[in-house]
């Protein structure tokens, strides 16, 4: 249907492609992977049209037609109303029916039987092009994507870029190409849209190809993934777990047959070496030296999987509890997001927020922060400090700044050296640090946000869908670095296999309550199919967590110089308990040290006596830990007084 062949094309001095191949055939279902920067986008518009090869030739069949959604359609707005602005795909079904119209206009003045052959032609082609069902599948797909009945009729420039954009992907599934070119398609939906487009895609009769970060997507719509590596394309016959798993097979193949061919080439050199010499070893060298000449090397296997190694400090160490919400309410005119409801954040706590748009969840992770006005108690815990990342913030990063400079502004107190440590992480090596801002794309500049979010020494952060516009490397990076986080974060997202790997809890929002699963997103995935299948046991419920306030006290002098008594005796022992703790944690960090040691572990003595010694200080630790919250609380219900 459409091939790809020995495509070379050139960005400025860079080849962004060299002989680059790929065939799509009727029915593929294409997952187009790669590192931001490789080319994705790129080849979807040289597929199109918009870009032309440098080198080779993008060939398709005459019958293939071909759909693309990408991320310009955002800025298209339209008075038409959204149903009006998706059944423009039905560009002849249109034509048709406003030809129907003129003619039965006609006829109510005119009965000649030239009109009622016109006419019975018209709606012939017209029921052949089932163009009595346009208004029908037009609702049903654009309700699928999560507008509301009473949405339909609105115009297209009422709503945000992201609901316009699924007004787009809308009209290019009901144009039912025989290619769709979907660039990031999930990146503006929720998760029962994503689950819609999935059940979508998989029954559709062409072909497809998609371009997303997201691996649970991947692995639901696609039966190959194409890899864009070093600007040739690979192919891989299965879903996105078969290609890491074949990936790394081959790489294995492909690591042993390359230090197999350096051990012959530097045997055949060392016999070079030796014998260049003699001239009775002369054609035999010289032989050794063409074979050498002539070798097709292979490669040695680079390993693409970046790892985070950093350690996150925190200025100060929070108290158990995080963030207490009591009976608040939120709504706007007549829409109610929240009504008295209760909600907790305990320290450690990894909440991932999902459900529906609309349901009021950026809302919620703004009320977290504070900066959103409500009805209620919004009470914060002691020494908690807040970093909130959302995409908008990107707008905030001075441009003109280097990346390493905007890092150093944010004001962490960061040596030079750790700062490039943790760009490293987030795939800025080297001379890279010193690129502006101004010059990065759009995922790049989410990883400058992240990572300033991230080195903020904040012991609680709010994220709001953080893995948009990340690529698939960018967004295992931002999965380890929240593994290792010790403290507390809320994160919205719609990416399934995200949350999957960084939530201890979940959160949603329904009839206008905060509902929790107290367990990580698969557990919630099984009990909410239990709930809807009416299974028996479940395990777990969720729930609604309420704590009483104390009411505030009217104090009189003397009352109030003994509270303050109180509160400088508490923040004083706090002191001396957190100096006990950093001691405690400096010696189990040197008992680890000397566990790790062989000569260590080869004296059974020395080891049962380190050993020992390590289990006393970590259960010294938590004692102490213990204590601290204790004295935390005391002293935020003192300073409440």
């Amino acid at each position: 249907m459409l091939a790809i062949t020995n495509l070379s094309y050139l960005l400025g001095a860079r080849a962004l492609y060299e002989n680059a191949n790929l065939h799509i055939k009727p029915k593929d279902k294409i997952g187009l992977i790669g590192q931001n920067g490789t080319g994705k986008s790129t080849l979807l518009r040289l597929i199109v049209g918009e870009y032309k090869p440098d080198v080779g030739s993008i060939s398709k069949s005459s019958d293939c037609t071909i759909g693309f959604l990408n991320q310009d359609l955002l800025s298209y707005q339209s008075e038409d109303s959204i149903r009006d602005v998706a059944m423009q795909a039905f560009e002849r079904q249109l034509f048709l029916q406003k030809e129907i119209d003129k003619v039965l206009h006609l006829m109510e003045t005119n009965y000649e039987d030239k009109l009622i052959d016109k006419l019975a032609i018209l709606q012939e082609e017209f029921g052949m092009l089932d163009g009595y069902t346009i208004e029908a599948k037009t609702e049903e797909i654009l309700e699928g994507l999560g507008f509301s009945t009473a949405d339909l009729k609105k115009p297209l420039k009422q709503f945000s870029g992201g609901w316009r954009m699924r007004v787009m992907l809308a009209k290019i599934l009901l144009q039912e190409p025989s290619l769709l070119l979907l660039d990031e398609p999930t990146n503006h939906l929720d998760l029962p849209s994503i689950e819609w487009v999935e059940n979508y895609l998989t029954n559709y009769e062409g072909a497809v190809v998609i371009v997303s970060h997201d691996r649970q997507f991947l692995n639901n719509c696609v039966t190959s993934i194409a890899e864009i590596s070093g600007g040739r394309i690979t192919q891989y016959a299965g879903n996105y777990e078969f290609y890491v798993e074949e990936k790394a097979l081959r790489q294995e193949i492909q690591q042993g047959a390359y230090e197999n061919q350096q051990a012959q080439i530097r045997q055949t050199e060392r016999f070079i070496e030796r014998f260049k010499a003699k001239a009775s070893k002369a054609n035999q060298v010289q032989s050794r030296v063409k074979a050498l000449n002539r070798l097709d090397k292979v490669d040695a296997v680079v390993d693409e999987n970046a790892r985070v190694f950093f350690k996150f400090n925190f200025g100060q160490q929070p108290g158990r509890i995080i963030l207490n919400l009591e009976n608040i309410s939120k709504s706007y005119g007549d829409l109610q997001i929240l009504k008295n409801t209760t909600a907790k954040i305990e320290r450690g706590d990894k909440i991932a927020l999902i459900g529906a748009n609309g349901k009021g969840k950026s809302t919620l992770l703004r009320i977290i922060s504070g900066t959103e006005p409500i009805e209620g108690l919004r009470e914060e815990g002691y020494n908690v400090i807040k970093s909130f990342f959302a995409q908008h913030q990107l707008e905030s990063l001075k441009l003109d700044n280097e990346i390493l400079q905007e890092l150093k502004e944010a004001g962490s107190a960061k040596l030079e050296v750790e700062l490039r440590t943790i760009l490293g992480c987030f795939l800025f090596a080297g001379e890279e640090v010193f690129k502006k801002i101004k010059v990065l794309s759009g995922g790049e500049k989410s990883r400058v946000a992240l990572a300033k979010t991230l080195i903020s020494e904040a012991n609680f952060l709010l994220l709001d869908e953080p893995t948009n516009h990340l690529d698939i490397m960018s967004v295992n990076i931002l999965i380890q670095a929240l593994q290792q986080y010790e403290g507390s974060f809320v994160v919205v997202s719609h990416d399934r296999d995200f949350v999957a790997n960084v939530a201890t809890k979940i959160w949603y929002i329904e009839d206008h309550e905060i509902k929790e699963y107290p367990g990580p997103y698969d557990e919630y995935l099984f009990w909410r199919e239990n709930v809807k299948t009416n299974a028996a046991a479940t395990p777990s419920t969720p729930k609604k967590i309420v704590e009483s306030k104390p009411k505030p006290q009217n104090l009189d002098e003397n009352a109030k110089k003994e509270l303050d008594k109180k509160l400088k005796t508490a923040n004083q022992k706090l002191q001396h308990i957190e100096n006990e703790i950093a001691e405690i944690e400096s010696k189990i960090k040197s008992f680890e040290i000397e566990l790790a040691k062989p000569e260590t572990y080869s004296d059974a003595a020395k080891m049962a006596s380190v050993n020992a010694e390590y289990s006393k200080n970590k259960k010294l630790l938590t004692e102490k830990q213990y204590e601290w919250d204790i004295l935390a609380e005391e002293i935020g219900s003192l300073e409440k007084v």
